[in-house]
């Protein structure tokens, strides 16, 4: 597993042009589309009366081809090659700017509208291309990365393009300004485009269906079918709710209730925008290199409590009207209030990214490009959604838009509860990662030696009840652990082992029916090409040491001949969790931020397997031979 930063990849062609492509677009649709705002609202190219209309209309034009078109887009992004797709899209873009920039200079209102509406249908062929080929290109530690990069890439794109297309807005003959801009960064798109890498198409063989209802049925089906993932596509879409939720307020939010100008809005914006891209950078650093939705609870946890905050910040604000974003940010009872949303936005990127990188890992790599269209298209759904329960909670209910904020950090908490009791794994990887980066620091060497694919069964030396925990935190690929039954069904922990899929065992004396249901499950596991762990000592260390191996390991390699890897734990004797000095959970928690290690070697053929064989592999990597 590679261990260089995320950075890293901007150096890399697999992934600068493809980022510099995306960053283009989104800067270029913003730029668009808000010009087009301001020319309706303040250019004169409308009457007065019309603004509000055309305004609004302006908005559903750009997000109804996600709609209609995603689930055809999403086909043709698994039909064909993808980087020769993109550069077809990017030369779309071009035309259609082209178009824009003449409508723009001659004051053609509703053919802006038209090519607005042209603007919203290439990016929803853009959309599921750009994510279904990330998979292809980045490794399976890069992939998290990745995904961070190109969330930061997009939210500074747009705000950069808001604010672009609010300062060309102001120049004298702004609409020569705006027609060039669109244009010009149309073209910069189409040539950074040119220098992405091939990417095979996942289904050359797929035939399209050109119907976009019957398509919309069909590729909510597909989404459907991996419960997980649908999951994560609803999430993904509650985070736009969200997102939109407040982006939409904030106009109205600064006015009447901080006073501000234009420039606080801005501020505002600027806040958001930052923060999710902050958020999003940390999610490498927080997982390791690899997919750990165990970050994700976090995330929906830090929306909340800084939402509910937002509303008791507004307090303590003093209004003062037409206030600039200067004014603003030298009033220190701000701060509070400035602070709560980039925070809100920081736990959301948190929150998004592993979501992101999970569908695009556990899709069905014949299909991902469709299920990508899914994610697309109930993103606009509740992105439209957002606008509706805002009327209804700021119109019908009169609630006011910090009490606005407040529902909407109540609604995330319950739509957390929902989610999480629905896929228990995430709260099961909460818990790993809290374990791992508070009472532990889990340093691991050689985990490049289990398979990235297919069966395997790792060896661990047992010192503690929660290696199975730090092992499953640690490694790439989920787990399945072997544990005795008193361990794996003690109280506190059970919920645990249960939700991890762990297989218990015991001997045959005390229970010859586990013993043997449990061998059954280890080989249907291995069959299905799942990693086994199991710990062959058969129970926890007394004395630090390791203890003889038992044979079952052999019985496991008789029945299913799969590469076996031999790991070493070492830190965990003497935590409260081992039997060093009293029994474990006897005693008070004595060391927090511990260094632990988990090592292993290189895997070995079934062949070359034996119990005393793996204990003195086990022993060599703790130190413990001669």
């Amino acid at each position: 597993m590679s261990q260089q930063g995320q950075f890293s990849l901007l150096t890399k062609r697999r992934f600068l042009p493809y980022f510099l492509t995306q960053a283009l677009g989104a800067f270029n649709d913003n730029l668009y589309k808000n010009a087009l705002l301001l020319l309706i609202a303040f250019g004169g190219i409308s009457a007065q009366s019309d603004s509000a209309l055309l305004t609004n209309l302006a908005a559903g034009l750009f997000i109804l081809p996600f709609f209609l078109f995603s689930p055809i887009a999403g086909q043709i992004a698994d039909k064909f090659e993808k980087s020769n797709l993109i550069r077809w899209v990017k030369g779309l873009e071009v035309i259609i700017m082209g178009l824009a920039a003449m409508a723009i200079v001659m004051g053609h209102v509703w053919m802006m509208m038209l090519l607005l509406f042209l603007m919203g249908l290439q990016s929803s062929i853009f959309g599921p291309v750009k994510f279904a080929l990330l998979p292809q290109q980045l490794n399976d530690d890069e992939l998290v990365g990745g995904n961070a990069l190109v969330e930061m890439g997009t939210f500074i794109a747009i705000l950069v393009g808001t604010i672009t297309a609010g300062i060309f807005f102001d120049f004298e003959q702004g609409q020569y300004w705006i027609a060039g801009g669109i244009v010009v960064f149309a073209l910069l798109g189409f040539f950074s485009s040119q220098y992405i890498p091939n990417a095979s198409a996942n289904d050359p063989e797929l035939k399209i269906n050109w119907n976009p209802f019957s398509e919309m049925v069909n590729t909510i089906r597909q989404a459907r079918e991996n419960r997980s993932v649908y999951l994560s596509i609803m999430a993904i879409s509650w985070f736009w709710f969200i997102g939109a939720s407040y982006l939409t307020q904030f106009p109205n939010f600064a006015r009447d209730f901080l006073g501000g100008s234009t420039q606080v809005v801005t501020l505002l914006l600027t806040l958001f925008s930052l923060g999710v891209a902050l958020g999003s950078l940390l999610c490498e650093k927080l997982s390791g290199h690899k997919i750990e939705l165990g970050i994700v609870p976090i995330g929906s946890l830090g929306m909340s409590i800084f939402g509910i905050d937002l509303y008791f910040s507004v307090a303590g604000i003093e209004v003062i009207k037409d206030m600039s974003a200067m004014a603003f940010i030298q009033q220190p009872e701000n701060f509070r209030l400035m602070f709560d949303i980039a925070m809100v936005s920081a736990f959301g990127g948190l929150f998004v990214v592993p979501l992101q990188a999970l569908i695009q890992h556990r899709s069905d790599e014949k299909n991902r490009a469709q299920i990508i269209a899914a994610n697309n298209m109930f993103n606009a759904i509740f992105m439209v959604a957002s606008a509706g329960v805002g009327i209804l909670a700021l119109v019908v209910i009169e609630l006011t838009i910090p009490e606005y904020f407040l529902v909407l950090a109540i609604m995330n908490i319950v739509v957390a509860i929902y989610v999480y009791s629905r896929v228990p794994e995430f709260v099961l990887r909460f818990f790993i990662w809290m374990l791992g980066h508070t009472l532990y620091r889990v340093q691991d060497k050689g985990l490049e030696n289990i398979p990235d694919t297919g069966a395997a069964v790792l060896v661990c030396n047992h010192v503690s009840f929660v290696d199975a925990m730090l092992i499953a935190g640690t490694c790439h690929r989920p787990v399945r652990f072997v544990m005795d039954r008193s361990i794996a069904e003690m109280k506190g922990l059970r919920t645990f082992f249960k939700i991890a899929k762990t297989i218990p065992i015991c001997s045959p004396k005390a229970n010859i029916e586990v013993y043997e249901n449990a061998f059954k499950r280890i080989k249907e596991e291995l069959d299905s090409g799942e990693i086994i762990c199991i710990f062959p000592e058969g129970k926890l260390t007394t004395d630090g040491e390791v203890d003889t191996f038992k044979s079952g390991i052999e019985r496991i390699i008789k029945e299913s001949p799969v590469p076996v890897v031999p790991m070493a734990l070492e830190g965990m004797w003497g935590s409260i969790f081992s039997h060093k000095d009293g029994h474990a959970l006897t005693k008070r928690p004595r060391r927090f931020w511990s260094r632990v290690a988990l090592t292993a070697s290189p895997a070995q053929p079934a062949v070359n397997v034996s119990a005393a064989s793996l204990e003195h592999d086990v022993k060599t990597l703790l130190g413990e031979t001669s």
